[in-house]
């Protein structure tokens, strides 16, 4: 089945929307604005918030890299725009 280009284009931003949305809950959200009850619950010592602000961000990302890719590249097969 060919598919349009314009679909192609909603689902790469409707996934990198939804991706993003999550990295800001991680970094922004858990991070910053919610760091202080998060800090009562202890993981190795250290509060959860003080973890997601030095840590959990990041790790977040390298998951939403990998995710990103494994998506769009079922993405790219689907809209059959792949490169062999």
């Amino acid at each position: 089945m060919n598919k349009t280009a314009e679909q192609y284009w909603k689902a790469n931003i409707r996934l990198v929307s939804i991706l993003l949305v999550i990295w800001f809950a991680c970094s922004f959200l858990f991070g910053i604005i919610l760091v202080e009850p998060l800090n009562t619950i202890k993981i190795g010592g250290v509060g959860l918030g003080f973890w997601f602000a030095q840590n959990g961000s990041i790790y977040t990302f390298l998951v939403l890299i990998y995710v990103y890719t494994k998506r769009m590249n079922a993405l790219d097969v689907e809209f059959d725009v792949h490169e062999d």
